[in-house]
């Protein structure tokens, strides 16, 4: 798929100015912290992902999301079916407040009191499917709730999707002891084999190809090392996922297979084996993605802060501001400034979590009582800080929708 076109230095002045005018007429009542959703550009974004998984259907990871308003939304568009949970505490509320009756949970559980009231509700049992990448994991299902005592239970195996290029060598996260075909096979026969489960599922997710940028700001040997390492490792998986397809087939009646994630969604449609493909953090466009090459979603979630200081002429301090994504700890991890143009991070002090210096030609131009708009660098994440999500469209908000916390659903905390 070709390229995104190259990095405007300027990164649009005009269509900066333009955009900070939009939101700050929208927004004009409201006193920050707080969170916005541009439903236009989240539109847009669907709408390119749904084109880039051709005629595969798309299934919503809520993690990326984490607002039930949006959820819904999104499941309303075309080529979209389908919720990835992150809990399955989350995955019994969304089925039983009608957002979907189809949740593959993207982990596994040990949450007891909600496998209980799964094992128990025909409905739920129906709707959600757990994921297996152990025995182990039967076993502790078993002991909540026996077999023959029970609904019978969806299940979907979570085949390891890193690249092992030659022993000791581990390129991608580790997620499922489930690596080989045969073990996806023994895996499959275990599960047939066990009263009170059926396997309707495999997903592989490509960590090391959806989840990390080819094209790193700044860092051109780290991009085509990436590049390399993932394209060569996107081959490996190709054969060896349809291997495990086909012999987990051997064993079970699929009704999926699932891979991919925002930064895959045209790579991996294009596996015969993968039934459907999962993708979430490109509707809100975060600052991770603006690190890939094939696809960059139009930024769509921001969050305000104020100024409450001017230590010097240049420099301009905002209330809060630590609001951190989750994973290595890096400098790409760090909230943005984004609006106005010509604002960066004190690298010493970073985003604090009571106030956050920031500097560069644009913090001159600041005063008390102004606002900065910012990007996090993790889409769901940036819905743990604040109760709604002020959605806008044109100069206008048009809802302010309930996020996870706003609901006071806090599934990770």
């Amino acid at each position: 798929m070709p390229a995104a076109p190259p990095r405007d230095p300027d990164a649009g002045a005009a269509e900066r100015r333009a955009l900070r005018a939009r939101y700050e007429a929208a927004t004009a009542h409201l006193d920050p912290p707080f969170a916005l959703v541009d439903v236009d550009a989240f539109d847009t974004n669907a709408a390119a992902l749904r084109a880039l998984a051709a005629d595969k259907p798309l299934r919503v990871a809520s993690k990326s999301v984490r607002c039930r308003h949006l959820l819904r939304r999104v499941l309303g568009s075309a080529g979209w079916a389908g919720v990835m949970a992150y809990s399955l505490a989350e995955a019994l509320w969304l089925v039983e407040t009608g957002i979907t009756d189809d949740v593959l949970i993207g982990y596994p559980t040990a949450d007891r009191a909600s496998l209980a009231t799964l094992a128990t509700d025909p409905a739920a049992a129906a709707a959600v499917t757990l994921m297996i990448d152990d025995t182990a994991q039967l076993d502790l299902i078993d002991a909540v709730a026996p077999p023959g005592r029970r609904e019978t239970l969806r299940v979907c195996i979570d085949l390891d999707a890193s690249w092992r290029p030659v022993r000791g060598v581990h390129v991608g996260v580790r997620r499922s002891p489930v690596h080989s075909p045969a073990s996806a096979a023994a895996l499959a026969g275990a599960i047939a084999a066990r009263p009170g489960f059926r396997l309707v599922g495999l997903m592989s997710y490509e960590a090391h190809i959806a989840g990390l940028g080819d094209d790193p700001p700044g860092r051109r040997v780290r991009a085509a090392l990436i590049r390399a390492v993932q394209a060569r490792s996107y081959a490996e998986l190709l054969a060896r996922r349809a291997a495990a397809v086909t012999a987990v087939r051997a064993r079970a009646d699929l009704e999926f297979v699932n891979g991919g994630g925002t930064g895959s969604v045209a790579a991996t449609a294009a596996d015969p084996a993968v039934t459907e493909v999962t993708a979430g953090s490109g509707l809100y466009g975060p600052t991770l993605f603006d690190a890939y090459r094939a696809w960059r979603p139009t930024p769509a979630a921001f969050f305000a802060l104020s100024v409450v200081r001017k230590p010097t002429p240049r420099t301009a301090t905002v209330s809060g501001g630590g609001w951190v994504a989750s994973g290595e700890a890096h400098p790409s991890r760090l909230p943005t400034p984004w609006l106005p143009g010509g604002l960066r991070l004190v690298p010493a002090e970073g985003a604090g979590e009571v106030q956050t210096p920031l500097v560069g030609p644009g913090a001159a131009d600041l005063t008390v009582g102004d606002r900065v708009w910012f990007r996090h660098a993790k889409a769901g994440e940036l819905c743990e800080h604040v109760d709604a999500l002020h959605l806008v469209s044109g100069d206008s908000i048009v809802e302010a929708a309930a996020t996870y916390r706003g609901e006071a659903k806090a599934f990770l905390g």
